[in-house]
């Protein structure tokens, strides 16, 4: 299932405590194919729709993803990074395929 790092989780409770959002989740989702693989998003959620959405509690915050979506997420890590491209969330899946450098000029994974 989806995996959080422990930067991640304190960033994403920070945030979520500073927007007064304490019974939200994170939406996850796949986004899309590119020419590196499988493209993710997230977003904060109010509202789960308990028919079609699964929902995972990983180290203190609620996760949840479309049922459609979950094998696409499998293995998945979401990461909080802060470097020279810049701060924010992202999903990694090590799982979900990699680069064609022949479709892709192998530089972008």
């Amino acid at each position: 299932m989806v995996e959080v790092t422990d930067n991640a989780a304190v960033e994403l409770k920070s945030l979520l405590e500073e927007q007064d959002k304490k019974d939200v989740a994170l939406r996850v989702f796949v986004a899309g194919m590119s020419c590196c693989g499988v493209q993710y998003g997230m977003s904060l959620e109010e509202e789960i729709n308990e028919e079609n959405d699964l929902v995972v509690e990983v180290k203190g915050l609620k996760i949840v993803m479309s049922k459609d979506d979950a094998e696409g997420l499998a293995g998945a890590n979401i990461d909080y990074v802060d470097g020279p491209s810049g701060k924010g969330f992202v999903i990694d899946n090590q799982s979900g395929g990699g680069c064609n450098s022949s479709s892709c000029g192998g530089g972008c994974c």
